[in-house]
């Protein structure tokens, strides 16, 4: 079995896995709610983390920001527990820890604090040290913000696996480099079991080929870390936040929710091949 696959507590801690990107735009917040609700459809039990001031992740999932009492904010200042913040956001299996302005200011005020990388890391860990929470979920999902700064950072030191949203544009390489060797550093300075678990393509337009182009030109690059599966253009998944519902939900039947639910079941094969490696 993979180190990566750690026993607590008599059974499998669930795989966290960040869901970030420097750039804005490229469907990662789109990507964090869907797939979490595609995992969520075939039988996983999953947690998405919004670690983003915007919000966008918690108000996808139908989490107003005006009820949210405790957010993650508190909890990386240490004013609550995990536990206090997760909400249920109406999809079965799908549960919430949402987000707050107040992360805007996060960053200056974790630079006092020791351990300041590694808030979100211990924040997840004393979640995990009740068996009861720990067997809720298989999956947690982090939804980092458009940059990468110290919430992001504490993202990935605290994540088994990265999976990168791209968008299929002319400067998709470019910005992916950049992320990549963040991911680096982290691996070498602070968390070291940290991998890529896979780079999905967004806003595919088959139609376009520069579409074409690019994904040619990541897998050429990646390889195999690339997913089969792309996230075309679909306006169904557009439309789908402003009804505050995972597109699964608004329209099941449309190309974008075939596609989280393919991503979601490649992901599910990846990490069994991992698990038993």
């Amino acid at each position: 079995m993979s180190k990566a696959f750690e026993y607590t507590n008599g059974g499998l801690r669930p795989r966290i896995i960040a869901l970030a990107n420097q750039k804005g735009g490229v469907g990662k917040t789109t990507t964090a709610i869907n797939l979490g609700t595609a995992l969520a459809a075939v039988g996983e039990s999953v947690l998405v983390i919004d670690l983003d001031p915007q919000g966008n992740a918690s108000t996808g999932l139908g989490v107003a920001r005006q009820n949210t009492l405790i957010s993650t904010y508190h909890v990386l200042m240490g004013e609550a527990q995990l536990s206090d913040a997760i909400l249920d956001s109406g999809v079965p299996r799908l549960h919430c820890a949402p987000s707050s302005m107040d992360l805007l200011g996060a960053e200056l005020e974790l630079a006092a604090f020791d351990r300041k990388t590694f808030r979100l890391y211990d924040a997840i860990d004393r979640l995990m040290s009740d068996p009861r929470a720990m067997a809720q979920y298989s999956y947690i999902l982090l939804d980092c913000p458009p940059s990468l700064n110290l919430l992001t950072v504490n993202a990935l030191s605290a994540a088994d696996a990265i999976l990168v949203p791209l968008q299929c544009e002319f400067f998709a390489l470019e910005g992916l480099s950049q992320l990549l060797r963040t991911v680096e550093r982290v691996r070498t300075t602070l968390n070291p079991r940290l991998t890529i678990q896979g780079v999905v393509l967004t806003m595919f337009d088959k139609r376009n080929s520069l579409s074409e182009q690019v994904a040619e030109d990541v897998r050429g690059v990646l390889g195999e870390k690339v997913y089969h599966t792309v996230i075309p253009r679909n306006v169904r998944v557009s439309e789908a936040p402003s009804y505050g519902k995972p597109v699964l939900l608004y329209d099941n039947s449309c190309a974008g929710s075939q596609a989280y639910i393919r991503l979601a079941s490649e992901i599910i094969r990846r990490e069994q091949d991992l698990r038993a490696a």
